[in-house]
């Protein structure tokens, strides 16, 4: 089993909550994860339709069954249980009675903000980093400047950008395409059936495609809206739903100015680019090296990856990008009280001078001298005063 950098986090709050939540992506890993760090609780997946209906038509009942700590899977499919779980919970006066684990974040953090404040720790359990991939240990965002330098693996990004980052495909060594297209119709349309009903499939499934091409982008509703043939309402529906799914994520913008007018609107990312890879039809990783779409695909990447460094330490990513309107753009700001420390992203395996025009700009406007370019070579290194980071060392 490959060793998950939250797992720590997850042990120390199940010694300090009563109740301890995991939420992420189906097939993030996070029914392995608990139950090989708590191997002595009972374990109840409430997908078992048996299961279900005891727990739905009789919450004391099912919850008095148990003597011991419990581990309670996909717990979102019985909401029923979260009033009850915090009685327990403050009658036994005990840390980490419960664990419990969920795929569809609305449900969760709505029981929580409910039921169980104060008393529930919330955990976020994404697919693997390429840090844990590697058996690399954990690092601290705000300590980026600081980072070592790891011995590249000298390989050009686009086959690992291609597979994505979900568990089974690694686990059990299989083709990237032939899985996500299993995913995409049994896991991603059976949770936003769950969610709300769509009676068009086939509608949502060309918005998922149409939403795969704008990874990176900003986001423009109307835009979607009107190549879908849905209403920008719609659009916006279907969008937090991706988001409760952990599909989809949105960046936004910073707002420090300098007396310039900034977009107002937030940045579109998918969490895992094989994902992205798929619902675009790409089909090997030679063909991504050539597509249109690899710039924002890479970017993604690279997004994705500082967001699960910052969720495996149990922080909230203070990730921001930064565009004026006169379309000068830093890709990543990194917020650590006042200071931003910017980040530009490339997928090309060459640097070159261009690559440093909005590190530039920004170095001017704001009079700070740090800044980050990461990109899909090999060497990591300094360069006018700005690091160069090749796509493996971040």
């Amino acid at each position: 089993m490959i060793e998950r950098h939250l797992s720590s986090y997850i042990r120390e709050a199940a010694t300090q909550y009563p109740i301890v939540a995991v939420t992420g992506p189906r097939q993030s890993g996070k029914t392995t994860l608990c139950r090989s760090l708590f191997p002595d609780y009972t374990y109840v997946n409430l997908e078992k339709p048996d299961t279900r209906q005891f727990a739905t038509e009789d919450p004391n009942g099912f919850l008095a069954q148990f003597k011991k700590p419990v581990i309670l899977d996909e717990v979102q499919r019985v909401p029923e249980l979260f009033s009850y779980i915090m009685v327990l919970a403050d009658e036994r006066n005990e840390m980490g009675q419960f664990i419990l684990t969920g795929s569809q974040n609305f449900h969760l953090q709505e029981a929580i903000s409910q039921s169980l404040s104060g008393r529930c720790s919330l955990m976020k359990l994404l697919p693997l980093s390429h840090r844990e991939l590697a058996g690399l240990p954990p690092r601290d965002i705000f300590e980026i400047e600081k980072w070592d330098i790891p011995e590249t693996s000298g390989q050009a990004p686009f086959e690992h950008v291609f597979r994505g980052s979900y568990p089974p495909i690694y686990d059990r060594k299989i083709n990237p395409t032939n899985w996500l297209s299993q995913y995409t119709q049994s896991y991603l349309e059976r949770d936003i059936r769950a969610l709300v009903n769509i009676s068009d499939l086939e509608t949502f499934e060309r918005f998922l495609r149409l939403a795969a091409g704008r990874t990176g982008q900003i986001l423009n509703m109307d835009s979607l809206a009107g190549d879908c043939g849905v209403s920008p309402v719609t659009v916006k529906r279907w969008l937090s739903l991706l988001q409760a799914s952990y599909i989809v994520f949105l960046l936004r913008p910073h707002q420090k100015n300098f007396n310039k007018r900034l977009t107002k609107s937030p940045k579109l990312y998918f969490y895992d680019t094989g994902l992205v890879c798929y619902l675009l039809n790409i089909r090997d990783a030679e063909t991504l090296a050539l597509h249109s779409q690899r710039g924002a695909i890479f970017e993604t990447y690279v997004v994705s990856e500082l967001v699960k460094t910052c969720m495996n330490a149990g922080v909230e990513p203070p990730l921001y990008f930064w565009r004026d309107s006169q379309g000068h753009e830093i890709d990543l700001m990194i917020e650590n009280g006042e200071d931003l420390f910017p980040i530009e992203i490339k997928s090309g395996q060459t640097v070159n001078g261009s690559m440093f025009n909005g590190l530039n700009f920004w170095r001017k406007l704001s009079g700070t001298e740090k800044g980050m370019l990461c990109y899909g070579g090999s060497e990591s290194y300094d360069r006018n005063g700005f690091s160069v980071r090749a796509w493996d060392a971040i």
